[in-house]
Protein backbone atom coordinates (compact mmCIF):
# COMPACT_ATOMS: atom_id res chain seq x y z
CA UNK A 1 0.00 0.00 0.00
CA UNK A 2 0.57 3.64 -0.51
CA UNK A 3 0.96 6.56 2.39
CA UNK A 4 0.88 9.75 0.82
CA UNK A 5 4.20 11.98 1.92
CA UNK A 6 3.86 15.85 2.78
CA UNK A 7 6.21 18.59 3.31
CA UNK A 8 6.83 21.64 5.90
CA UNK A 9 3.87 22.88 4.75
CA UNK A 10 1.58 19.99 4.87
CA UNK A 11 1.65 19.62 0.89
CA UNK A 12 1.58 16.33 -0.58
CA UNK A 13 4.70 15.91 -2.33
CA UNK A 14 4.98 11.92 -2.28
CA UNK A 15 4.17 8.63 -1.21
CA UNK A 16 6.18 5.34 0.29
CA UNK A 17 5.36 2.11 -0.34
CA UNK A 18 4.97 -0.11 2.99
CA UNK A 19 3.90 -3.23 3.67
CA UNK A 20 -0.19 -4.21 3.72
CA UNK A 21 0.21 -6.75 6.43
CA UNK A 22 1.64 -3.74 8.23
CA UNK A 23 -0.25 -0.96 8.24
CA UNK A 24 -3.44 -2.32 7.18
CA UNK A 25 -4.05 -5.53 9.67
CA UNK A 26 -7.13 -6.07 12.26
CA UNK A 27 -7.46 -4.06 15.46
CA UNK A 28 -6.55 -6.48 18.30
CA UNK A 29 -7.48 -4.65 21.59
CA UNK A 30 -6.86 -7.39 24.04
CA UNK A 31 -2.96 -7.45 22.31
CA UNK A 32 -2.60 -3.88 22.23
CA UNK A 33 -3.99 -3.52 25.88
CA UNK A 34 -1.58 -6.17 26.95
CA UNK A 35 1.80 -4.95 25.51
CA UNK A 36 1.01 -1.19 26.64
CA UNK A 37 0.62 -2.21 30.27
CA UNK A 38 4.07 -4.53 29.67
CA UNK A 39 5.74 -1.49 28.63
CA UNK A 40 4.06 1.09 31.40
CA UNK A 41 5.44 -1.23 33.76
CA UNK A 42 9.06 -1.50 32.74
CA UNK A 43 9.52 2.63 33.12
CA UNK A 44 8.36 2.14 37.22
CA UNK A 45 11.38 2.51 39.16
CA UNK A 46 10.14 0.21 41.69
CA UNK A 47 12.56 1.82 44.48
CA UNK A 48 10.22 2.27 47.15
CA UNK A 49 12.08 0.83 50.36
CA UNK A 50 11.25 0.75 53.95
CA UNK A 51 12.37 -0.70 57.17
CA UNK A 52 11.01 -3.50 58.94
CA UNK A 53 11.55 -4.20 62.39
CA UNK A 54 15.16 -6.17 61.59
CA UNK A 55 16.33 -3.27 59.71
CA UNK A 56 15.47 -0.49 62.60
CA UNK A 57 18.02 0.76 64.73
CA UNK A 58 18.32 -0.16 68.50
CA UNK A 59 15.58 -2.84 69.91
CA UNK A 60 18.06 -5.29 71.41
CA UNK A 61 17.44 -4.42 74.76
CA UNK A 62 13.80 -5.53 76.75
CA UNK A 63 12.08 -2.41 77.08
CA UNK A 64 10.70 -3.23 80.40
CA UNK A 65 9.85 -6.72 83.20
CA UNK A 66 8.28 -8.62 81.88
CA UNK A 67 4.90 -8.91 85.08
CA UNK A 68 3.98 -6.56 87.76
CA UNK A 69 4.05 -2.74 85.91
CA UNK A 70 0.17 -3.36 84.30
CA UNK A 71 1.43 -2.96 80.95
CA UNK A 72 1.67 -5.33 77.82
CA UNK A 73 4.38 -7.27 77.29
CA UNK A 74 6.52 -6.14 75.23
CA UNK A 75 10.52 -7.93 74.09
CA UNK A 76 11.99 -5.18 71.98
CA UNK A 77 11.07 -1.43 70.81
CA UNK A 78 12.04 -2.26 67.49
CA UNK A 79 8.48 -4.04 67.01
CA UNK A 80 5.51 -1.98 64.33
CA UNK A 81 3.34 -1.04 67.62
CA UNK A 82 5.99 1.34 68.93
CA UNK A 83 6.98 4.49 67.53
CA UNK A 84 10.36 4.36 65.54
CA UNK A 85 9.87 0.55 64.77
CA UNK A 86 9.71 -1.39 61.67
CA UNK A 87 6.94 -1.30 59.33
CA UNK A 88 4.55 -4.65 59.44
CA UNK A 89 4.81 -4.88 55.27
CA UNK A 90 7.55 -2.99 54.75
CA UNK A 91 8.32 -2.55 51.03
CA UNK A 92 11.17 -3.42 48.91
CA UNK A 93 13.12 -2.68 45.92
CA UNK A 94 11.42 -5.25 43.38
CA UNK A 95 11.33 -4.86 39.46
CA UNK A 96 7.45 -4.17 37.63
CA UNK A 97 9.13 -5.25 33.94
CA UNK A 98 6.84 -7.95 32.55
CA UNK A 99 7.94 -10.63 29.88
CA UNK A 100 6.85 -9.33 26.04
CA UNK A 101 7.29 -11.49 23.32
CA UNK A 102 9.03 -10.06 20.13
CA UNK A 103 6.29 -11.67 18.10
CA UNK A 104 3.78 -10.41 20.45
CA UNK A 105 5.24 -6.88 20.18
CA UNK A 106 5.25 -7.26 16.33
CA UNK A 107 1.93 -8.11 16.42
CA UNK A 108 0.84 -5.22 18.51
CA UNK A 109 2.88 -2.41 16.58
CA UNK A 110 1.11 -3.30 13.20
CA UNK A 111 -2.33 -3.78 15.19
CA UNK A 112 -1.79 -0.25 16.31
CA UNK A 113 -0.11 1.39 13.10
CA UNK A 114 -2.74 0.18 11.26
CA UNK A 115 -5.53 1.71 13.43
CA UNK A 116 -3.91 5.28 13.90
CA UNK A 117 -3.40 4.94 10.08
CA UNK A 118 -7.30 4.46 9.25
CA UNK A 119 -8.30 7.27 11.97
CA UNK A 120 -5.57 9.73 9.66
CA UNK A 121 -3.73 10.25 12.65
CA UNK A 122 -0.35 9.21 11.09
CA UNK A 123 1.23 11.82 9.34
CA UNK A 124 4.51 10.81 6.65
CA UNK A 125 6.51 13.91 6.61
CA UNK A 126 9.58 14.60 4.01
CA UNK A 127 11.82 15.27 6.46
CA UNK A 128 12.01 17.53 10.02
CA UNK A 129 15.28 18.38 10.65
CA UNK A 130 15.74 22.32 11.83
CA UNK A 131 17.61 24.97 10.37
CA UNK A 132 18.53 26.00 14.15
CA UNK A 133 17.04 24.78 17.42
CA UNK A 134 14.01 27.30 18.08
CA UNK A 135 11.33 26.40 19.73
CA UNK A 136 9.27 28.95 17.78
CA UNK A 137 10.40 27.23 14.44
CA UNK A 138 9.13 23.87 15.30
CA UNK A 139 6.32 25.08 16.59
CA UNK A 140 5.11 26.88 13.64
CA UNK A 141 6.27 23.88 11.45
CA UNK A 142 4.09 21.70 13.53
CA UNK A 143 0.90 24.31 13.20
CA UNK A 144 1.15 23.67 9.43
CA UNK A 145 0.57 20.22 9.75
CA UNK A 146 -2.09 20.63 12.12
CA UNK A 147 -0.39 18.65 15.35
CA UNK A 148 -0.15 20.82 18.20
CA UNK A 149 0.67 17.38 20.44
CA UNK A 150 2.31 14.81 18.69
CA UNK A 151 4.67 12.19 18.74
CA UNK A 152 7.63 12.68 16.50
CA UNK A 153 9.14 9.39 14.73
CA UNK A 154 12.48 9.94 12.85
CA UNK A 155 15.28 7.66 12.07
CA UNK A 156 18.24 10.07 13.72
CA UNK A 157 17.30 12.89 15.41
CA UNK A 158 19.02 16.02 15.44
CA UNK A 159 20.39 18.15 17.72
CA UNK A 160 18.65 21.05 16.79
CA UNK A 161 15.43 19.17 16.50
CA UNK A 162 15.59 17.61 20.15
CA UNK A 163 16.63 20.73 21.48
CA UNK A 164 13.70 22.40 19.77
CA UNK A 165 10.90 20.24 20.69
CA UNK A 166 12.16 20.09 24.71
CA UNK A 167 10.36 23.04 25.63
CA UNK A 168 6.81 21.91 23.75
CA UNK A 169 4.51 20.09 26.43
CA UNK A 170 2.66 17.60 24.27
CA UNK A 171 5.61 16.59 21.51
CA UNK A 172 7.68 13.87 22.00
CA UNK A 173 10.78 13.04 19.74
CA UNK A 174 12.01 9.57 19.39
CA UNK A 175 14.24 7.48 17.17
CA UNK A 176 12.18 4.81 15.37
CA UNK A 177 13.75 2.12 17.20
CA UNK A 178 11.87 3.36 20.49
CA UNK A 179 8.41 3.32 19.07
CA UNK A 180 6.43 1.20 21.21
CA UNK A 181 2.48 1.49 21.77
CA UNK A 182 2.44 3.14 24.99
CA UNK A 183 4.11 6.05 23.25
CA UNK A 184 1.97 6.32 20.28
CA UNK A 185 -1.28 5.66 22.62
CA UNK A 186 -0.20 8.68 24.73
CA UNK A 187 0.26 10.87 21.33
CA UNK A 188 -2.99 12.87 19.22
CA UNK A 189 -0.90 12.34 15.99
CA UNK A 190 1.82 10.34 14.75
CA UNK A 191 3.95 12.61 12.70
CA UNK A 192 7.10 9.90 11.37
CA UNK A 193 9.80 10.90 8.76
CA UNK A 194 9.37 9.19 5.07
CA UNK A 195 13.33 7.26 6.41
CA UNK A 196 11.26 6.11 9.36
CA UNK A 197 8.16 4.57 8.23
CA UNK A 198 11.05 2.63 5.94
CA UNK A 199 12.48 1.47 8.83
CA UNK A 200 9.27 0.62 10.83
CA UNK A 201 8.08 -1.33 7.94
CA UNK A 202 11.36 -3.43 8.08
CA UNK A 203 11.03 -3.99 11.72
CA UNK A 204 7.73 -5.71 11.12
CA UNK A 205 8.54 -7.85 8.54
Amino acid sequence: MDIDVVDRQGDVVGSVAVSDSNFGAEFNEALVHQVTVACRAGQRAGTKAQKNRSAVRGGGAKPWRQKGIGRARAGTTSSPIFRGGGRTFAASPRSYAQKVNKKSLRIAMRSLLSEVHRRGMMIVVKEMDLEEHKTRALAAQLENLDCSSALIVDAEVSENLDLASRNLRHVNVIISSMLNPALVLDSRKLLITEQAIQSVDEWLQ
